[in-house]
C-alpha cells in the first residue's frame, strides 16, 4: 500500500493531477497549466509513498516535521521505503535544502529512521523534478513485486 500525506495546501492534489498527466500516452513531457484543484480526500491519495512538505511555508514546516516523526515512528511502515518531497520550489519565498535540513534536523531523522528515505525538491505547479518522483515511484514498484 502506498500513501501521500502532508499538512493541508503544500499541494497533493495537485502533484496526484499532475502524476496522472505525466503517465498519460497523450503527454509528450509538456504538462500544459496546472489544473484547478479540489480539496483531497484519501481516495485521492492512495497510490502514492510520499510524505510531502512546503518548502515556502516557515510556520508549517515544524507541524509537517511532528507529522513526519508520527509516520517514520509507525510500526506497520518501519521498513517502507519514504520520499519526502519539498514543494513549491518554484516560489520566490520557498527555503533552501540547507535551511529546511537545519531547521528540522533531517539529517537526524534520516539518522535514526529505520526506513529508506529519499529527499526530492519539486514544483507541482510548474512540473520541477516530477519526472524524478515518477522513476522513483516506478522503482519502488518494481522492487516490492
Amino acid at each position: 500500500m502506498c500513501l501521500l500525506l502532508g499538512a493541508p495546501g503544500v499541494g497533493k492534489t495537485l502533484l496526484v493531477k499532475r502524476l496522472q498527466k505525466l503517465c498519460s500516452p497523450d503527454c509528450k513531457g509538456d504538462l500544459g497549466d496546472p489544473p484547478s484543484t479540489q480539496p483531497t480526500d484519501v481516495a485521492d491519495v492512495f497510490l502514492l509513498p510520499q510524505f510531502m512538505m512546503d518548502a515556502s511555508n516557515p510556520t508549517q514546516l515544524s507541524a509537517s516535521c511532528v507529522q513526519l516523526l508520527g509516520l517514520l515512528s509507525a510500526q506497520q511502515l518501519s521498513y517502507a521505503s519514504v520520499l519526502i518531497l519539498f514543494n513549491k520550489i518554484d516560489l520566490p519565498c520557498y527555503m533552501t535544502m540547507e535551511e529546511i535540513r537545519s531547521l528540522i534536523r533531517l539529517p537526524d531523522i534520516i539518522a535514526c529512521a529505520k526506513q529508506n528515505i529519499t529527499i526530492a525538491e519539486i514544483s507541482a505547479h510548474k512540473g520541477t523534478g516530477l519526472t524524478e518522483v515518477l522513476c522513483w515511484l516506478q522503482n519502488q514498484h518494481r522492487s516490492s513485486s
